[in-house]
């Protein structure tokens, strides 16, 4: 008998410790871990990022356990990037943006002093707020398609499943292989192609990215936050390599 209730108080305490991590913030349960997920912000700290073609990091402070951007950067400049390289892996967050948000997150950013934003190329995941964009004046700027939330950006649009709440908190996430590559916004697929084929080299090819001639081919690099002028909180970051 006491066996059986030592091993009932054992197995109670181990799942309040699971339940514990499930409601934690910027914390992995026992389970992702024994999956291969990997944190990229311990909730504390800027460690492991740093500004995009800098030795430093500015612009970005931890507040309430969230990686918050300030908003003073803008189309160059702002941006942090991470400290390793990924090529194929499945990323996840949770973000929120401030008064008429604009921001992202790229992957495969080169980070090399001949160019002058992150965006030349790395593809972006967009989180904008698509209904009353502004411009830097304040004044309402329509925005295409493909520059709307969780579109990848100037390349495919996100389908109209996607459910955005912009003041509050929604999850993100990306899973990339040269096979296929998807999006995901709170818990639904809205994007889905296949990198570097006909069809995506044909879209890259159609003029936006005329000017950025090694936009997209790079096959690993750096993941990137983008402040671009306006506030933008980031918390649960994390990624498993494929």
């Amino acid at each position: 008998m006491r066996t059986i209730k030592l091993l009932s108080i054992a197995l109670i305490a181990v799942w309040c410790n699971s339940c514990n991590q499930q409601g934690k913030s910027n914390a992995l349960t026992a389970e992702e871990k024994s999956e291969g997920w990997i944190l990229l912000f311990d909730g504390k700290t800027t460690d492991g990022w740093h500004n995009w073609n800098e030795d430093k990091i500015s612009g970005w402070i931890v507040e309430d356990g969230c990686l918050v951007g300030q908003g003073l950067g803008g189309d160059i400049g702002g941006d942090i990037i991470s400290e390793k390289d990924y090529d194929n892996f499945h990323l996840k967050w949770e973000w929120k943006l401030g008064e008429h948000g604009n921001s992202g997150v790229m992957y495969h950013v080169v980070e090399e002093l001949k160019y002058k934003a992150a965006y030349e190329t790395g593809p972006e995941y967009q989180m904008i707020e698509d209904d009353d964009f502004r411009d830097d004046e304040g004044n309402p700027y329509p925005i295409e398609d493909w520059q709307k939330t969780a579109a990848d950006y100037a390349m495919y649009a996100a389908n109209d499943q996607k459910q955005v709440n912009l003041r509050d908190w929604n999850s993100s996430e990306i899973v990339f292989t040269p096979e296929k590559a998807e999006y995901w916004l709170n818990g639904k697929k809205v994007v889905e192609f296949v990198p570097w084929s006909d069809d995506w080299n044909e879209r890259r090819n159609s003029g936006k990215w005329d000017a950025y001639p090694d936009y997209g081919f790079a096959k690993t690099g750096k993941l990137c936050l983008q402040d671009h002028g306006s506030k933008i909180w980031f918390r649960n970051i994390k990624i498993k390599e494929l």
